[in-house]
């Protein structure tokens, strides 16, 4: 049995959603999670509050899954929060999943977590020698056991006092019985949206949740905002200051889906404008421009349109794949990129292509992928990526490898150009990608790209690993 997890693409940590004021919160979240799934497809769960009581249902598995009518009649009440996972902070298990509950002397509390918290272990090992108890490996936890052990006066208060003592990325939806709070780090590094459907208040990691179910955007929290509804409204109050704004550019190269808005802006957009200036430096003498299907399709458009070289469907790419597969007693050269995706000769043949994806990872995907073009009939491939080299791990709430694992970081340009087998290769300048995304290295976080991090690294300075609490 062989894993489908694509080495040439980075994995996001989760989404979260939460929902006020609406009798069908928990339905209205799960639809929510639906159209998140693809920032977490390993556990998903929901928490719901008739205003009593707290419930939770959360399972292994993606959204479809998990929720069906038996398991969302118990989730009652008119306010509910929800999230779907990708493992980064902690491994991947049930128990880890979210969101997390707990019962404090404050009050009953959940909470869902998009980021990862750099100072988590450090203050696991403090909490752990006072006396706490985790149940969890995630860093998330983290956050209840401050919260539970606050002398604030009230659950509010506690949660502020316990955001002080992080570091790190973190946008937050918090539930207790009768409150929804919502909170992001003060760099802004993971994106949270509030939105309005009717009476009730919704917010989300991306837009594009709001669309499923009819609601309208209002703004992004802002960094270093908490924001707490109740039956009296949405309040605003800002618990730290932004030191400076490090927003994800991940986010806009592959994460976000392209119908929504991140950091202001249309993801859709700003996609294509990483094509079109990637076209500006790095052009091509060329037939056809296609993409990586599907996270590169964007820039590719752009990229063809900049060029004015025309675009096409070179390669076609399975939907329908699970998380597992069984691969044939007799292997099947690059059987891991033929089940994913396949090539169109008839498109392709004697063609000159420029081939766009958004990164290289490892590389050793994109080299089968090229054999699988070459076994198209391509007679030459100048293949183009809409980001810059990925030279560094990311901290912040990304899946990525060690940094030895990463192709960039021990390869030149040239070198990864002759194992991936290309006519030619080349990247998108850092100082292009921050054009295109619309800001500068004061707005966006490019340290997967620099090695150089907005945010102190804490528990993982000097070191080479994942970010594992």
């Amino acid at each position: 049995m062989m894993n489908e997890r694509d080495d040439e693409h980075l994995r996001d940590a989760c989404g979260v959603m939460g929902v006020q004021r609406h009798p069908e919160a928990a339905r209205l979240c799960y639809l929510g999670l639906y159209a998140l799934q693809h920032r977490g497809q390993e556990s998903g769960g929901i928490v719901a509050s008739d205003g009593q009581k707290l419930v939770r249902h959360v399972e292994m598995g993606l959204v479809a899954d998990i929720f069906d009518k038996a398991a969302l009649e118990p989730l009652k009440g008119s306010l509910a929060i929800g999230h779907v996972r990708y493992s980064t902070a902690g491994g991947s298990s049930l128990s880890n999943a979210q969101p997390l509950l707990a019962t404090t002397t404050h009050g009953t509390l959940a909470v869902a977590h998009n980021g990862n918290l750099t100072n988590a272990l450090t203050l696991r090992r403090q909490l752990e020698a006072s006396g706490s108890i985790f149940q969890t490996t995630a860093d998330s936890e983290v956050l209840l056991h401050l919260v539970a052990r606050s002398t604030a006066p009230t659950l509010r208060e506690a949660i502020v006092k316990a955001l002080r003592q992080v570091e790190g990325a973190y946008s937050l939806v918090f539930c207790t019985k009768k409150e929804l709070i919502a909170a992001r780090d003060p760099y802004g590094v993971r994106p949270l949206a509030l939105g309005r459907l009717g009476k009730a208040i919704v917010v989300a990691s991306e837009t594009c949740a709001f669309d499923l179910i009819g609601a309208k955007y209002v703004r992004e929290v802002k960094p270093g905002e908490l924001l707490y509804a109740n039956g009296g409204g949405v309040k605003s109050f800002p618990f730290a200051q932004s030191p400076r704004q490090a927003h994800c550019s991940f986010e806009n190269i592959y994460f976000s889906r392209p119908d929504g808005l991140i950091f202001g802006k249309s993801v859709y957009m700003v996609r294509k404008e990483l094509g079109r200036q990637l076209a500006r430096e790095a052009p091509a003498k060329a037939d056809l421009v296609i993409a990586v299907p599907d996270s590169a399709n964007v820039a590719a458009v752009g990229y063809a349109e900049e060029s004015g070289i025309p675009y096409g469907l070179g390669l076609i790419r399975s939907h329908y794949i699970g998380r597992t597969f069984i691969e044939p007693k007799q292997s099947i050269r690059d059987f891991g990129a033929r089940i994913k995706y396949n090539a169109v000769p008839e498109a392709l043949r004697e063609k000159r292509i420029v081939l766009v994806d958004d990164s290289i990872v490892r590389g050793t995907t994109s080299r089968k992928l090229v054999r699988m073009l070459r076994r198209a009939g391509v007679r030459a491939i100048h293949m183009r990526i809409s980001s810059p080299p990925i030279v560094g791990s990311c901290y912040y709430g990304i899946d990525t490898p060690t940094k030895k694992e990463l192709i960039a970081a021990t390869h030149s340009v040239d070198q990864i150009s002759g194992y991936l087998g290309v006519d030619s290769l080349a990247y998108l300048s850092v100082k292009g990608l921050l054009k295109a995304c619309g800001g500068d290295q004061q707005r966006f976080c490019v340290g997967c790209f620099t090695d150089q991090y907005p945010i102190p690294l804490m528990d993982f300075a000097k070191k080479d690993v994942r970010p594992v609490c």
